[in-house]
C-alpha cells in the first residue's frame, strides 16, 4: 500500500490552499473532498473581502479555486473518511473497506452545523450509524433508513440496496433542484418527511418522523462531516472546534487543522491562510521525521 506524506480532509479554502502549499513543496498528498468542493462557498451570492477580488459571487470564487488546483494537477478523491486511526508513525484513513495511509493529516473538514435527531447520539452505535458502506454487511436482509444531508448519501444508499431486504431514503435537500433522485436506484423508497426522533429500547427501532413512522432495523445519518471528536479518536477539541496553536498543530502528533473546523470567524481568508500555515508545518514535521 503506498503512503502518502500528507492526507488533507476537506475540499474547501483551507483544504484547497494546503493542498497547493503541499504540491509546491513536492509533497505527495491526497485530498479527500466532495463533488461540490464547499457548499457554503457556493451558497453566497456575493464576496467583497477576499484580497484581491472584488465583487464576485461564492460560485466564481470557487470556480476560480478549481482552476487553480486543476492547473497544478491536483486532483480530489470523492470518498468520504469516516475514521482516522493514529497508528504511531503514520495515520490509517478509513473509507468505507477501503484504507489509505499517510505519514501526516490536515483536518479542513468545516464545522457541523446540523443538530442531531433527538435519540441520534443516545443509539450510535446500536441501530445508527454514520457510515452505510462500513456497516452494510450488519443490515443484511433487514429494512434500513438513510438520512441523507448531501447527494453523495444516494451512492451509500444505492450500495445498501444490495445488501438490504428494503431502503428508506429522507432527503434533507431539495432532490428535485440537485436531479438527485435519478442517481437511486428503483427500489430505494423516497420518503418526503422530517425526522424528529429515533426511538428503541437497547436498539434503534423506529425513526419517527412529523408526518409518519418507518420501522426499520438500522439508521444512518449521512452529513457533510462528523464530529471531529469522532473522526479521529483522541482528538482535543473545545466546543465543536478542534483546538490547534499557532502552527495548527492539534494535541496528536503529525495531525494539523485548518479552516472554519478550528474557530471563528468563519471567513474564506481565514480559511485559505490557516491551510497555507497548516500544510507548512506538516511540511517541516515530515523533513523532522526523515531527518531524524
Amino acid at each position: 500500500m503506498d503512503r502518502y506524506d500528507i492526507a488533507i480532509i476537506g475540499s474547501g479554502p483551507a483544504a484547497l490552499s494546503a493542498a497547493i502549499n503541499a504540491k509546491i513543496r513536492n509533497k505527495n498528498i491526497i485530498i479527500f473532498g466532495a463533488r461540490n468542493l464547499s457548499n457554503k462557498l457556493i451558497k453566497a451570492p456575493k464576496v467583497d473581502n477576499y484580497l484581491g477580488i472584488k465583487d464576485v459571487s461564492g460560485t466564481e470564487l470557487m470556480e476560480a479555486f478549481k482552476d487553480h488546483i486543476d492547473n497544478m494537477g491536483i486532483e480530489i478523491t470523492y470518498k468520504r473518511i469516516n475514521n482516522i486511526y493514529a497508528m504511531g508513525d503514520y495515520f490509517a484513513l478509513m473509507s468505507g473497506q477501503e484504507m489509505y495511509e499517510a505519514t501526516s493529516i490536515i483536518l479542513a473538514t468545516g464545522v457541523e452545523f446540523t443538530k442531531p435527531i433527538k435519540g441520534e447520539e443516545e443509539f450510535l452505535g446500536k441501530g445508527v450509524g454514520y457510515c452505510a458502506t462500513c456497516d452494510a454487511p450488519l443490515y443484511r436482509d433487514k429494512k434500513v433508513a438513510v438520512i441523507g444531508y448531501n447527494t453523495d448519501a444516494e451512492e451509500e444508499a444505492n450500495y445498501l440496496s444490495e445488501i438490504a431486504s428494503k431502503v428508506y431514503y429522507i432527503p434533507m435537500y431539495n432532490m428535485e433542484k440537485t436531479k438527485g433522485a435519478g442517481h437511486l436506484v428503483d427500489n430505494i423508497d423516497i420518503i418526503k418527511d422530517k425526522p424528529v426522533e429515533v426511538l428503541g429500547n437497547e436498539h434503534a427501532e423506529i425513526l419517527k418522523m412529523k408526518e409518519s413512522e418507518l420501522e426499520v432495523d438500522g439508521i444512518f445519518v449521512l452529513k457533510d462531516s462528523v464530529s471531529p471528536g469522532e473522526l479521529v479518536p483522541g482528538l482535543e477539541t473545545e466546543g465543536p472546534h478542534i483546538k490547534v496553536d499557532r502552527e495548527m498543530k492539534t494535541n496528536i502528533k503529525g495531525c494539523f487543522a485548518a479552516g472554519d473546523c478550528v474557530g471563528k470567524p468563519y471567513q474564506y481568508m481565514k480559511s485559505a491562510g490557516e491551510g497555507q500555515v497548516a500544510a507548512l508545518n506538516a511540511v517541516s514535521y515530515l523533513d523532522q521525521m526523515k531527518n531524524s
